[in-house]
């Protein structure tokens, strides 16, 4: 990635210099150095480079500053990598970036300590490759644990679940599974009760339990 042309943003002067200086060390060229959103704009539509890393949140709020020129700069040069830098894990912006298309990253500042790990992230971004921090994996993976109506299911019931879902009986799960038909009724009960299906036949709440299962997948 040698002479890979790189615009930094970050308010945080020290921190600035020092990705500056690792940058530059490690084979890419600076052209541009920011402290907000609007330097940030006016240096990439002036320098037009391959690489844009910034951090998140800038003046003047410091919310979502970084985040918000990374969407300009995305509709204006598509072609330009962006790699966001944040002190938190966030899901909601983690999502936005990665829907924009390829060539984004998302890593947690912490992460620049690792300077291995972090150049990596950079080449990979500048060349068109998608970066998320493992922390922000592991929050999304949670999240969707939350969402899932089925996560209160136990592996078995999760099991049982799927042979219903495919259309067997009692009898029938029974068999694929080992189990005596008692088994897998006590099974289905349960599944019925954890996922708070209200009291109606059994038959009409075992075909909503399989739609809530299809739903999830």
């Amino acid at each position: 990635m040698t002479g890979t042309r790189v615009v930094l943003a970050e308010d945080d002067v020290l921190l600035r210099e020092g990705l500056a200086s690792l940058l530059d060390r490690s084979g890419f060229e600076v052209v541009g150095l920011a402290g907000d959103r609007l330097q940030l704009l006016a240096l990439v539509r002036q320098t037009t480079p391959d690489l844009v890393v910034t951090d998140i949140r800038m003046p003047p709020s410091h919310t979502t500053e970084g985040l918000e020129a990374a969407a300009v700069i995305r509709n204006e040069l598509p072609g330009t990598g962006i790699l966001v830098l944040s002190a938190y894990a966030d899901v909601e912006h983690v999502m936005e970036l990665l829907s924009t298309g390829r060539g984004f990253g998302y890593l947690l500042k912490s992460r620049v300590t690792e300077v291995e790990e972090f150049l990596d992230a950079v080449h990979r971004v500048a060349r068109g490759g998608s970066v998320v921090d493992p922390a922000l994996v592991q929050e999304l993976v949670t999240a969707h644990r939350r969402d899932d109506p089925l996560a209160v299911l136990s592996a078995r019931e999760l099991e049982v679940l799927t042979l219903m879902a495919e259309g067997r009986s009692n009898a029938g799960i029974a068999r694929q599974l080992w189990v005596t038909e008692g088994t897998v009724e006590k099974h289905v009960r349960s599944i019925l009760t954890k996922l708070n299906l209200a009291e109606a036949e059994d038959d009409h709440r075992r075909v909503r339990a399989v739609v809530m299962f299809l739903e999830s997948h």
